[in-house]
């Protein structure tokens, strides 16, 4: 019988070490390449031609989503599946439109990511309960913004930078990492603080700060 072969891109060594013990566990998978970075896990999709690639959305030096749709636009018959810390409400649906198959929060890993794998293998989309229901209500045309996140409103690049910000990473440091200008940066901000209607800097990184520690802001903190 053929294994379910399983690339993991993850960058902190004890969590990556932990998903491979559980999946090479399963009699017919079987993780084929570890990567801690874009370039590597190209490279190595290109390679080994896994049949699943595990993606960790908050990677060092980049964002997950940018890697799921260069996984979908280069390898189409090479599945996504996304582990995340952040609030599912706000990103899972980013990622299935970037072309991920499914979407797992990182404390549900150790119960679900076999799960998960096996039913995007056989066909499906693995994401949790609570979101299903929400795409439901979209495609039943039933509004129910009233909860959503004011994130919602910002696209994948500045979610990206406003996750930076509340890292602690100086306008300098982002525009090094993004291999951007400094004042590119600057009009990311400008825009990020214009849809969350946030008026000074320091509401900014005030902000940034709060969701990057709580994995969520919510329409009720002031935005």
């Amino acid at each position: 019988m053929k294994k379910i072969t399983i690339l993991i891109v993850e960058d902190h060594p004890i969590f990556r070490m932990g998903i491979k013990d559980m999946i090479d566990h399963e009699p017919d998978m079987q993780v084929c390449g570890e990567a801690e970075n874009v370039d590597t896990a190209i490279c190595l999709i290109g390679t080994r031609k896994p049949d699943l690639v595990i993606v960790d959305l908050s990677l060092k030096d980049s964002n997950g989503v940018d890697l799921v749709k260069e996984i979908h636009d280069r390898f189409p018959s090479c599945a996504a599946l996304v582990l995340s810390m952040h609030d599912e409400a706000l990103h899972a649906e980013r990622c299935l439109q970037a072309g991920a198959k499914g979407y797992i929060m990182k404390q549900e890993a150790s119960e679900s990511v076999v799960e998960a794998i096996r039913n995007i293998m056989a066909g499906h989309i693995h994401v949790s309960q609570r979101i299903m229901n929400h795409i439901l209500t979209i495609y039943q045309n039933q509004p129910s913004m009233a909860h959503e996140s004011p994130l919602k409103r910002i696209s994948d690049r500045e979610l990206q930078i406003f996750r930076l910000i509340g890292l602690g990473l100086s306008s300098k440091q982002i525009a090094v990492q993004l291999n951007i200008s400094i004042k590119t940066v600057g009009t990311y901000q400008e825009r990020i603080k214009e849809k969350l209607n946030l008026k000074t800097a320091r509401d900014l990184v005030r902000h940034a700060v709060i969701w990057v520690e709580t994995g969520s802001l919510k329409p009720s903190d002031s935005l």
